[in-house]
């Protein structure tokens, strides 16, 4: 099942900084020209980027039913010029109290590429952000390279982007007291994990080189975890778009901090940089908010608070030599064997010896852990909760047998053979999900069918691989039915955003693995609510599309952006979106953290609010607006499948 994340920017009681509510708006932002004279009964939510030539799609009109009841519409180009016109289509459902009734405009035989908008005339006013018909390349492209922007923006260590296009968020090298980190003993914490049990951490004696890579979400920590299952997505789309230069780019710099959290020599994995919850002795990342390069120009000794800020601890997964998280392993694993695989043709003594790191985590994987403990992925746990792993297990055995496919290694089989078991086990369990951090079987089961190539292992063949893959869309597909947006995601849970774009890149791969194209619609309207087509009228990737996160709780984008859009923007970012309300009863809020409230075009979000779920954008919420590393790359990847669909099309 889907485990919710807890909060990476927590304020502790030890730091002393009580949790305020951000009151403050900003006024004038560029939320737009979609919006000039609307309804403020009515709203209309379109995907703001646009839909692909040639699929389903679907806008939304919510209102009171007699408005909606004799309203209709027309759709005008950017001249102004209407090019199609018609009734309102069929009632939804109801979201709340303001807007009762939901109904659809069936925008799917528009598909003359152009910029439009969707008008309403009768019963109803209201006037659309615009939307774009275009080739889904044309579409999509654009937004692989602006979430490739936000990875450069979250890049830590010395080697950091200062050029690029304008309007991007830089920041200066930092934490480069990574270069030379001490690695302590495994803390302990409270069942909660919000606080350090131990007076003080215990150092091993060991210093590490753990610099560069990419803070995590909008705090500065590095996980392992996160970061290797980032690295294996943007490796899985190059294989979409394997001309895109900074995409190859950005999966190297992800996978060269990843092979330092890994010693072969030792056979050490390390888990993460950085602490995050402490206590009055051991202060963390998020008891302060800051720019990142600040840390290096802290003045500390050992045993001042601060000194885990700058001097960041590293810790293992594992003592050197011994079984590691069969999770942590399993991903690293995978990662390390797509490197292989990318470097195959070109470069194969180099792709031999990502094989053999690869193998060696696999190896050292513990396949028997206490079934009360759940599997490690980074500390304390609850920071990313995980219930199952043999889909990690799945992963780089898969990846591992098609890395050794190409290099004509013969050890192909015996990895094939250990995939098809963990696949296996994952489709016996009572632990099976959808993609996203915690769970990446859709991945794992697309390449295991192409290693198995119609053969059946261990019991296990394509058609149980694909079986399972419609499992976790049909999932999806059950909830859209009952939601009047089409949502396939849970409003009212961590992560509904990356959930969602999960869907998409699940149904983009078992289309292309099977041919198989009865999810086709459901995919489009997954990407549009995820785009602007939802309750709120928002897209969740800064940047894209008219209404965008504005204030999302992240202290580079805070202290160094711009709120009101016409400066650097952590273009690209995805965020959480929404979220029950009972988690927003309270924000974050620190001393330097600059207030930033933005409201929607009409009224405030609240407006909005329905099914039990809430979104707001403020700074202080990081329930609905911190961006993450895998949830950007989740996206990303969505977003690749998507225009390779448009090349397979040609």
């Amino acid at each position: 099942m889907n485990s919710p994340r807890a909060p990476r920017l927590l304020v502790t009681a030890a730091a002393g900084l009580g949790i305020l509510l951000v009151a403050a708006s900003l006024h004038g932002l560029p939320f737009g020209g979609g919006a000039e004279h609307p309804s403020t009964e009515v709203a209309v939510r379109v995907d703001q980027v646009g839909y692909v030539h040639g699929e389903s799609k679907r806008a939304y009109v919510m209102g009171p039913t007699a408005a909606l009841a004799g309203a209709r519409y027309k759709v005008v180009d950017a001249k102004d010029a209407v090019v199609a016109a018609g009734r309102l289509g069929a009632v939804t459902g109801r979201w709340n109290a303001k807007y009762p009734s939901v109904r659809t405009v069936d925008l799917s035989a528009l598909d003359t590429p152009g910029t439009y908008r969707i008008v309403l005339t009768g019963t109803a006013a209201g006037r659309s952000p615009a939307f774009r018909i275009a080739g889904a390349r044309e579409l999509m492209t654009p937004l692989v390279r602006d979430n490739v922007r936000f990875l450069q923006a979250q890049r830590d260590g010395a080697d950091v982007v200062t050029d690029g296009p304008r309007h991007t968020l830089r920041h200066g090298p930092s934490h480069l007291a990574d270069r030379d980190a001490t690695v302590y003993a495994p803390p302990e914490y409270d069942a909660e994990g919000t606080e350090l049990l131990d007076e003080e951490l215990t150092p091993t004696g060991e210093q590490v080189d753990v610099s560069g890579g990419w803070f995590d979400a909008g705090d500065f920590l590095k996980f392992t975890g996160t970061t290797s299952y980032s690295v294996a997505e943007l490796l899985l789309a190059q294989r979409d778009l394997p001309g895109m230069a900074e995409l190859s780019a950005e999966a190297s710099h992800g996978l060269a901090w990843l092979d330092r959290m890994w010693d072969g020599d030792s056979e050490t994995l390390y888990v993460q940089v950085g602490i995050g919850a402490g206590n009055e002795a051991v202060r963390t990342d998020h008891d302060v908010w800051r720019l990142p390069e600040a840390d290096d120009r802290l003045d500390v000794s050992p045993g001042d608070p601060d000194y885990t800020i700058k001097h960041r601890p590293v810790f293992r997964a594992a003592e050197p030599g011994e079984a590691i998280s069969p999770s942590l392993a399993g991903r690293v694993a995978a990662a390390f064997a797509l490197a292989a695989q990318r470097a195959a043709d070109t470069d194969p003594a180099k792709a031999r010896d990502w094989l053999d790191k690869a193998a060696a985590v696999y190896d050292l994987a513990d396949t028997e852990p206490d079934p009360d403990e759940p599997p490690l992925t980074a500390i304390p746990g609850t920071f990313y909760p995980e219930d199952s792993w043999q889909d990690d297990m799945e992963f780089g055995g898969a990846e591992l047998a098609l890395a050794a496919r190409q290099l004509r290694d013969d050890r192909e089989s015996d990895w094939a053979d250990a995939a098809a078991g963990w696949a296996g086990n994952y489709l016996a369990s009572d632990a099976k999900g959808t993609l996203n951090v915690a769970d990446v079987s859709a991945l794992a089961h697309v390449d295991l069918a192409t290693v198995l190539d119609g053969s059946r292992v261990n019991g296990i063949g394509a058609a149980d691989l694909y079986e399972d893959l419609r499992r976790q869309l049909e999932d999806g597909v059950a909830r859209a039915g009952h939601d009047p947006f089409g949502a396939g995601a849970v409003y009212d849970d961590f992560d509904a955003v990356p959930h969602t774009f999960g869907l998409v890149a699940t149904a983009r791969l078992y289309t292309e693995a099977t041919g198989d194209t009865r999810y086709a619609a459901f995919t489009g309207r997954q990407r549009g609510w995820a785009l602007g087509a939802n309750p709120w009228g928002t897209s969740f990737v800064i940047g894209a599309g008219e209404v965008y996160p504005h204030c999302p709780e992240h202290q580079l984008a805070n202290l160094a952006g711009s709120h009101d859009g016409k400066g650097a923007i952590l273009r690209g970012a995805v965020v959480n979106g929404p979220n029950a309300a009972a988690k927003l009863e309270e924000l974050n809020s620190f001393p330097t953290m600059k207030t930033c409230t933005a409201a929607p075009p009409t009224g405030a979000w609240t407006d909005f609010d329905g099914k039990g779920a809430r979104y707001l954008d403020d700074v202080g919420a990081w329930q609905t607006v911190e961006p993450a590393l895998d949830f950007t790359t989740t996206a990303l990847l969505a977003f690749a499948l998507t225009a390779r669909a448009d090349a397979d099309d040609r």
